[in-house]
């Protein structure tokens, strides 16, 4: 058991949370858009595409000595996959899903690999919240990362 055993369980309460009221929206208020902003479809096809592209990270970083990963254009990802038109609540059980995969591909990573300082890495670029690219970074970090990056959003969701 790794030292994010109860920050994922945490995390896994908030999806479970936010995932019921996510339920309670319908398609219609899912896609209204406002000043040119993305819609509430929109912002999740964004944390769909962001849990996608950090799920293959989170493998990878076991693997390698680095945390080096290929970044993405998020608003192209959005615009091509054009969101607005998928059916809202078979956006909200991919979100759940693919966030409880992820909790749970997490809490597998073996603390030597989740608390190595790994010299090389890039997420002065691609994290939410960057460290510097002089500084070593963890896994752990970018786990947690992502974690606010995704309540950030959720947060935009629920407004």
């Amino acid at each position: 058991m790794n030292s994010l055993k109860s920050f994922l369980d945490e995390q896994k309460e908030y999806l479970l949370e936010s995932y019921a009221k996510l339920l309670l929206m319908g398609d219609g208020e899912a896609s209204s858009k406002q000043d040119g902003k993305w819609s509430k479809k929109e912002i999740l096809g964004h944390l769909i595409d962001s849990a996608s592209n950090n799920h293959q990270r989170f493998v990878r970083a076991q693997f390698q000595d680095s945390l080096v990963f290929l970044g993405y254009d998020q608003d192209k990802w959005v615009r091509v996959q054009n969101y607005q038109y998928v059916n809202w609540f078979a956006l909200v059980e991919l979100w759940k899903g693919f966030n409880f995969l992820i909790a749970h591909l997490a809490g597998e990573i073996q603390d030597e690999v989740i608390l190595a300082e790994r010299k090389k890495h890039n997420l002065y670029d691609i994290a939410s919240v960057g460290i510097p690219e002089n500084k070593p970074a963890t896994l752990d970090y970018f786990i947690r990362d992502y974690y606010f990056h995704l309540r950030h959003h959720m947060d935009q969701i629920f407004v």
